[in-house]
């Protein structure tokens, strides 16, 4: 882990998409963040010790999902699948197959493995598999002011975490998708779906793959707007401590039907393009249901100071 100070900063971004804004200025407290996302060896301990099932491996009852195909209450994951050419980028489903038997142990669905793949970051977790996890570790997961602030190295207000120069001198400074999202990935980077932990420069702070990779899972409920859960500002009003955003019940309807909520994700993962999620930035957010796991979703863990 990397201890960090903690300190003010500017967080969120106005130049993006609106779930960004407002800018605000927010100060955290000290903490230590795990250098690198949890990895599939960090994982694989975690079960061998416990004995944990991961909400992937259980299959679903369909009673909890009105209108549910019960051919798809079966254990499995959703797992990205490069269509041949051009589709609907409004339409998710054109890239994304539910395969039986994914897990964070069959990334590809029954019958793949981790084999060589131990310094990857894990997927296939739903929220509550992070959460056990850092519970087990002794740890917790990140708040998205947290998050964000250790994203940003201690560069104030750039786009990225390492400037504002998406590939500065054409060099890739991370793991996302380079040419037409999702059917056409040049690879400048070297890597189709997830990269070895640190295989690109770390930031200002000496994290890994905080951007790109894979999203990462925070503790924060998302809003569609930052929410600073009525908090006061500090009393030298410059800025929000240690701030949490949204509310539970700022759920979302699925297309069964689902009343599911959602949690904050940060990041980008290897399948953020140019033509389609620009969220390869530590201002970026996304809203991820805290049932749901895929193939580009991991997380890392903080532990927390008094000060």
């Amino acid at each position: 882990m990397i201890q960090l100070d903690g300190g003010t900063f500017l967080m969120g971004s106005a130049r993006f998409y609106p779930e960004e804004a407002p800018v605000r200025r927010v100060r955290v407290d000290p903490f230590a963040i795990d250098e690198t996302p949890v990895t599939n060896a960090d994982f694989e301990k975690f079960i061998n010790e416990t004995g944990y099932v991961t909400v992937a491996e259980i299959a679903p009852d369909p009673a909890n999902f009105p209108g549910m195909d019960k051919s798809m209450a079966v254990p499995g994951s959703l797992v990205f699948e490069k269509p041949s050419g051009p589709v609907d980028l409004g339409d998710p489903s054109q890239w994304w197959r539910f395969r039986p038997g994914a897990s964070w142990h069959q990334p590809l669905g029954a019958g793949s493995t981790i084999h060589g793949l131990n310094d990857h970051p894990v997927v296939h977790v739903a929220f509550q598999d992070a959460q056990a996890y850092a519970a087990w570790a002794g740890k917790s997961l990140p708040s998205e002011a947290e998050w964000e602030f250790a994203a940003r190295g201690g560069l104030a207000a750039a786009d990225y975490a390492w400037g504002d120069d998406l590939a500065p001198d054409g060099v890739m400074m991370a793991n996302y998708w380079q040419g037409l999202f999702p059917f056409a990935n040049q690879l400048l980077d070297g890597f189709e779906r997830t990269s070895p932990v640190r295989s690109f420069p770390p930031n200002g702070f000496g994290l890994y793959d905080l951007i790109g990779n894979v999203w990462e899972w925070t503790d924060d409920w998302y809003a569609p707007r930052h929410q600073l859960s009525g908090r006061k500002r500090s009393t030298n009003c410059c800025s929000f401590p240690n701030p949490r955003g949204g509310r539970r019940n700022e759920s979302f309807g699925d297309d069964v039907g689902a009343r599911i909520p959602r949690k904050v994700l940060k990041g980008g993962s290897h399948l953020c393009a140019a033509n389609y999620c620009q969220r390869y930035r530590p201002a970026a957010r996304h809203p991820q249901a805290i049932d749901t796991s895929t193939s580009h979703i991991g997380f890392r863990c903080i532990r927390r100071y008094n000060t």
